[in-house]
């Protein structure tokens, strides 16, 4: 009998093995009850209706300006402006009407994020649907992030640029209002520095890329907030597929 029990262990052993491969052999379909091809359509359906409603949201008067979450303040290195001009009569006013200004910018160059969003989301290439799916609340606007951010803002960029420098009122744009802060900001510097500050000049007057990436930031944001609220409530799972991906977790 003794003699018997090394090869009973390994009969046991080669069984558990045979098991687990052909565990590991049975198709997605039989283990979520969803084939790969679902998961990945309801995936992009999701980020269809994410970026759809987000470029909705935030191409609206007031989309970035009134929402805190993505609001676009100044650039970190003119943020010392906010310390000293606002000191001086009327510098507040001009720096919230350059923000304003920027924000005026991204609402306006936001709609042409939607073909940009289609034409990426219809192109990528999702390689493990299952993993995304089962992720965090935000893992697919992630997965979209990283697939395209760069190719997004080569093409955004252009058009951010176009709205900054478009005249907002009378020969005003937000570039042109921004550089003349900057440069009225550099000029006091000059003045008081006479008198023995020490005040550091702010050196780039552009706002082009900043606004690109703080806008990308922005919609990518509340890309991940429809996403998540596809994940939790099934009220906003509202085609078939929704349902069918999303609905399975409850």
């Amino acid at each position: 009998m003794k003699k018997l029990l090394p090869v009973f262990i390994l009969l046991i052993t080669l069984c558990l093995s045979s098991c687990e491969n052909l565990q590991n052999l049975i198709p997605l379909e039989t283990t979520t009850g969803l084939s790969n091809e679902e998961i990945i359509r309801g995936l992009k359906e999701a980020l269809k209706i994410g970026t759809d409603t987000s470029v909705s949201k935030l191409h609206r008067v007031d989309g970035y300006f009134s929402d805190q979450a993505v609001k676009i303040l100044l650039p970190q290195e003119a943020q010392v402006i906010t310390q000293h001009l606002s000191v001086l009569p009327g510098g507040q006013l001009l720096i919230d009407e350059v923000t304003k200004k920027i924000n005026r910018a991204a609402e306006d160059a936001a709609s042409e994020a939607k073909p940009i969003f289609v034409n990426a989301i219809t192109s990528i290439t999702i390689t493990d649907g299952l993993t995304i799916l089962n992720g965090s609340n935000n893992a697919a606007t992630n997965y979209l992030r990283q697939k395209t951010y760069t190719s997004l803002q080569n093409a955004f960029q252009p058009k951010v640029s176009t709205s900054l420098n478009k005249k907002i009122i009378g020969n005003v744009s937000a570039e042109s209002a921004y550089r003349e802060l900057i440069s009225k900001y550099n000029l006091a510097v000059t003045a008081a520095n006479l008198t023995g500050k020490n005040y550091p000049k702010v050196q780039s007057n552009s706002l082009s890329e900043y606004a690109t990436q703080r806008a990308l930031d922005g919609l990518f944001l509340k890309v991940a907030e429809e996403e998540a609220d596809i994940r939790k409530n099934a009220s906003a799972r509202v085609t078939d597929i929704l349902k069918k991906v999303f609905g399975r977790k409850g």
